[in-house]
């Protein structure tokens, strides 16, 4: 049988309650009873040794027990509950107390209608008697006989209070008891309210609806970032769902513009409205290309995304290899009269896949060509630092709006501005560069600045790029 989060918490609190309440109970009347019972019998000790110091001042040398005080032995033997007998060194009674007034105590004790009678008459205990020399100047002039009920003589007073005592720990645990479950109760509402909120808007956005949030007030830390997790959720679903909207119109406007260019040569063709020629020939080979391409794109981006992505890595120069791609791409910098600089720290040689850095070098440098205007500026950088390898390619061109920034590494996404036909490509090319850098155990991001320009910023850890003996 499954419970709910509140019954459970708030079963799992009252135990947790129940035992520490167990716990300190029988340790605190355990304790409570050992210090009670050294009292009780240092108070029995006391009454001994009074009726024993008693007796031995109405003794006389000269007379014995003849000058006895009866008056005050029976007044003590009344008042501590004790029966007291005198005997002489012969043997001969002395002195009685009688035992009328510990027969009464004992059937004050069995009345039926007296509050805790039960429990009392079992404290009272059994009828104990117990012998004391009495002794003057070392010699044995007699014996006391002291008689009484219970381990220690119990008073009324000493019943009273331990009867009390084991009420005030009755109504303590009923008490903290009672308040355990209110505070249980209140403490897992306060846990399960906010999760059953976050439950609810998950079924929500499962069953699609993505404009659900989980508005939850909660002060508790774990709760609060789940909410906002699965906030952060709702808007990445939706995001996702709208670049896939847009990733239809996409395609569709990628795969329809060299479609309908041939489609329209090719009637042209047979109307016999254009005569075949070269030109028009390669302008057909050309929309043939762009599809070609675009396919090709996506095979490459499937190769990568798949786990068991091969690099073939081999050592090499990672600074001679920048200076190549720069160097292969040159001409087209100067053609657009960009002036591109690098700055390379060193010779340093890696351990990699020469033809993946090649793909991600020239995607990079094709987009800081695309998107610099003539006359604007690219930079190339590597860096060797404490623990990594940074490069980073830059220019002065366009840049990237900040709510096209956080997708500018997804598949098929294109800011609105390199969205013409001459600038933008297929929106492929950056998430295979993300993808192939982090198949070498980097990272990549970009910083980026409408009219200022674009950086991305590779770092590669040395433990992941360099050659291992």
């Amino acid at each position: 049988m499954k419970l709910s989060l509140v019954k459970k918490l708030t079963l799992g609190f009252l135990i947790a309650i129940l035992g520490a309440i167990l716990i300190t109970s029988l340790v605190s009347n355990y304790m409570i009873d050992r210090r009670f019972n050294e009292y009780l019998h240092g108070e029995h000790q006391r009454k001994i040794d009074k009726v024993i110091e008693l007796v031995n001042t109405i003794y006389d040398e000269k007379n014995g027990f003849q000058n006895k005080n009866d008056g005050e032995l029976e007044r003590v033997a009344v008042l501590e509950d004790l029966y007291i007998r005198v005997l002489d060194d012969q043997g001969s009674q002395v002195f009685s107390s009688g035992q009328d007034h510990l027969l009464h105590k004992k059937m004050m004790y069995a009345m039926p209608g007296r509050m805790m009678g039960m429990g009392w008459r079992k404290q009272l205990g059994e009828y104990i008697e117990e012998s004391y020399p009495l002794k003057n100047n070392a010699k044995k002039i007699g014996t006391v006989i002291i008689g009484y009920f219970g381990q220690w003589n119990l008073t009324e007073r000493d019943i009273g209070f331990k009867s009390t005592l084991n009420q005030a720990f009755g109504i303590s645990a009923t008490a903290a008891l009672l308040f355990g479950v209110i505070v249980s109760i209140w403490f897992s509402r306060q846990i399960t309210t906010p999760l059953v909120r976050i439950t609810q808007t998950a079924r929500i956005m499962g069953e699609g609806n993505l404009n659900v949030r989980a508005n939850v007030n909660t002060n508790t830390l774990e709760l609060d970032q789940l909410s906002k997790a699965m906030n952060y959720l709702a808007e990445s679903l939706q995001q996702q769902e709208m670049l896939r909207k847009r990733l239809t119109t996409d395609m569709a406007h990628e795969i329809r513009t060299p479609l309908t260019t041939l489609k329209s040569h090719i009637e042209a063709f047979l109307d016999g409205i254009w005569t075949p020629t070269e030109d028009r020939f390669a302008s057909c080979y050309e929309e043939v290309e762009r599809l070609s391409k675009l396919v090709g794109n996506l095979q490459n981006l499937a190769k990568l995304e798949q786990a068991n992505l091969q690099l073939n890595r081999e050592e090499f120069s990672l600074s001679e290899e920048i200076q190549k791609m720069v160097e292969a791409m040159r001409p087209q910098f100067i053609k657009k009269n960009i002036e591109v600089s690098m700055k390379l720290d060193g010779d340093k040689n890696v351990f990699m896949d020469r033809d993946k850095v090649r793909q991600i070098l020239i995607n990079l440098l094709t987009n800081a060509y695309k998107y610099t205007n003539e006359g604007g500026f690219v930079r190339v950088e590597l860096e060797e630092r404490q623990e990594e390898i940074v490069i980073e390619i830059g220019d002065t061109g366009i840049g990237v709006g900040e709510k096209d920034l956080p997708h500018i590494f997804e598949r098929f996404y294109r800011g609105d501005i390199s969205r013409s036909r001459e600038t933008g490509g297929t929106g492929i090319g950056l998430a295979i560069t993300k993808a192939l850098v982090e198949a070498h155990g980097g990272k990549i991001k970009v910083k980026s600045k409408i009219d200022v320009g674009t950086t991305f910023i590779m770092n590669f850890p040395k433990t992941a790029i360099e050659l291992r003996g």
